[in-house]
């Protein structure tokens, strides 16, 4: 008969909170964003407060549109007894995969007040063309 430890159970309890924690972090570093449709575009907005347009690369490749950056802010308040400081940094990335009928080549941006709108046109649905078909004799 093989005895267990005491300890070995514990472990396993010990780390489970930190299992996720790197995917919790991430998400809650990655900008707010949603994304909506109607019968002539796809439209995303991506929440970006304090970042430049110069700090964020949007992109589409092979079906999706993807969006990083970098968030770089500083503050600093000076009195005659006091200082305070405050100092923000990070990278962001979010990731939408596009429809079918999404037309990646024609997406447009603009950045306003901190969010970032992103449009993609649909595509006409294809309608297939009448064709006539002749009848033989049998």
């Amino acid at each position: 008969m093989v005895e267990k430890s005491h300890t070995a159970g514990l472990w396993p309890a010990f780390y489970e909170p930190f299992r996720n924690f790197g995917a919790r972090v991430a998400d809650w570093l990655a900008p707010a964003s949603d994304a909506s449709s109607d019968d002539k575009a796809y439209r995303i907005s991506v929440e970006l407060p304090g970042v430049k347009e110069e700090d964020i690369e949007l992109s589409v490749h092979d079906g999706v549109v993807s969006i990083k950056g970098k968030k770089q802010s500083e503050r600093e308040e000076k009195g005659d007894t006091w200082f305070f400081s405050e100092r923000q940094f990070g990278s962001f990335s979010r990731s939408f995969r596009l429809p079918a009928d999404a037309e990646g080549d024609k997406i447009a941006a603009s950045l306003k007040d901190g969010v970032l709108s992103i449009s993609v046109p649909k595509s006409a649905p294809e309608l297939p063309e009448a064709r006539k078909v002749q009848i033989t004799k049998g």
